[in-house]
This record gives C-alpha cells, structure tokens and sequence, in this order.
C-alpha cells in the first residue's frame, strides 16, 4: 500500500471504502465480541487493488484473503494477502496486524491497531514499513467511521519518511433490500524529510493529496458485490498523474467479497 514520491516513479496508497478491501478491513468484523466463532476468513475478487485512492495492480486485477482471530476481550490479530504490480514484473504484498476493537455503546465503537506492510517480488521492489491506525465509529441510521493513520517510517525512503492519513467514510443499508450506498473522503501526507549533504541542507519536501469514492453494494448470504468509483483530487494530485504512472487517475472497481464463518 504504497503512495509515488513527486521526484521519482516509486511505487503506489481509503479505509472504510466497501469497495475496496485489505488488511484493516478485514480485521473490524472479526473483532466484534459477539463473534460466533474466534476466527473468521476473508476471501476477495476485484478488478483492481485501490488503497486510498491508489491503484496497487497497476489498474489490474486482484485476488486477496485474510484470515483473523479475535479474543473475547476484544484483542485480535491477523494476516492479509494480495498480489501487487507496481510497474514491476508484479509481486505480494502480505499484512500482519493487531489490535484492540471495543463496543463503547449501542453506537459507537473503538479500534486502535498497528499494521505491518511487507512486500516481495515486483522486480525487487521493497517498501516495508509500519502503520498505527486508530478508528471511531458511530452506527445509526447511517454508520460513520472516522480515522487516523501514522506511520514513523514510510516506505524505503533516505532520509526516513513520514505518512499521516484521515478519512472520513460514511454508508447506509437502503431497509430490507440488501443494497448499501457509501462514500468517502481521506487525505494524505507524505513527509520526506531533510539531510545535510556536503553541508547543504537539503529539504526533501511533503507531497499530499486527496482521495474520495462513492459505491453500491448488495449483499447475497456470505457474499458481497460492490461497484465503487474512486478518485485522487486537489493539492499535489495532478502532478502525480502526470508523473509517468496511472496509479492516481480515477477509475471505476468491481469487487466480490466472502466473509466466512
């Protein structure tokens, strides 16, 4: 789940977003305490990988599962897995997690995790890096999730970078027809830092940009199919789609999804 620096084509990185799924994602479910059963999979189709706005397959094709073991204290811990293309020959990326999800009423809810990010393949391509992320959500007649992500040391970058991202995600079940809308906004900062060459400092800068979507989905048993729009817009959004990659243009994803038990 990688975000491409102003300077360079480095690789692609909305959470909440039922169109698009990975690791953080899949954890929620799982961890609610009324669980039936301490472990629950989760297994996807899409017909691309979007993180934040942010293709991950080179505006391909994705297949993804997930598996996740909440405790009845509401601990829980997990492993997610998709393949990525970052203009590579194509790799995986895996996404080890944990984290603590707590009913604080009837409607609202906390969860505070870390992820961890790891990639191989894709031409040699390495950007492993840790995420803390920290979710509030408040469930009525429309349920609303707001979150915030850091991560201290982002991607492969000299001197370390650092990532900050919130998004606001909001979706609502149209009664008893099985079809849910949603849509969200995130934001993203990348901090590349300074170091002193030869004497000079030498500041590296921040990019930063938005991503939003709108989505459709309809539920069948286990099964869930979302068609979703997405988009990267404002602040350094244009310079990025004109950078060499179409990682950051919009794009329309289809995406069918199981959650088993």
């Amino acid at each position: 789940m990688k975000s491409v620096k102003l300077s360079i084509a480095l690789a692609a990185a909305l959470l909440a977003t039922p169109f698009v799924s990975f690791a953080q994602e899949a954890a929620a479910p799982a961890a609610e305490e009324e669980a039936s059963s301490p472990w629950a999979i989760s297994l996807a189709a899409t017909t691309d990988y979007v993180f934040r706005g942010v293709s991950q397959t080179d505006n391909g094709p994705a297949f993804q599962a997930g598996v996740t073991y909440s405790a009845p204290f509401g601990l829980y811990a997990g492993v997610w897995g998709s393949n990525v293309d970052f203009g590579g020959t194509g790799g995986f990326e895996t996404d080890y997690y944990v984290g603590w999800n707590k009913d604080l009423s009837d409607s609202w809810n906390l969860d505070l995790g870390a992820t961890r990010y790891t990639y191989s393949g894709d031409g040699g391509f390495s950007g492993d890096y840790d995420e803390i992320i920290g979710k509030v959500t408040w469930s009525g007649p429309v349920t609303v999730t707001g979150l915030v992500a850091y991560a201290p040391d982002y991607g492969d970058y000299t001197p370390k970078a650092k990532e900050s991202y919130a998004s606001l995600a909001a979706s609502y079940d149209i009664g008893e027809t099985g079809f849910s809308v949603g849509a969200s906004v995130g934001y993203t900062s990348v901090d590349y830092g300074d170091e002193t060459i030869e004497g000079e400092k030498v500041d590296y800068g921040v990019t930063d940009y938005f991503d939003g979507s709108v989505s459709v989905s309809k539920g069948f048993g286990p099964a869930t199919a979302t068609l979703g729009y997405y988009d990267t817009f404002r602040s350094d959004a244009d310079e990025l789609r004109d950078n060499g990659t179409d990682n950051y243009k919009p794009g329309v994803v289809l995406t069918v999804s199981v959650a088993l038990p």
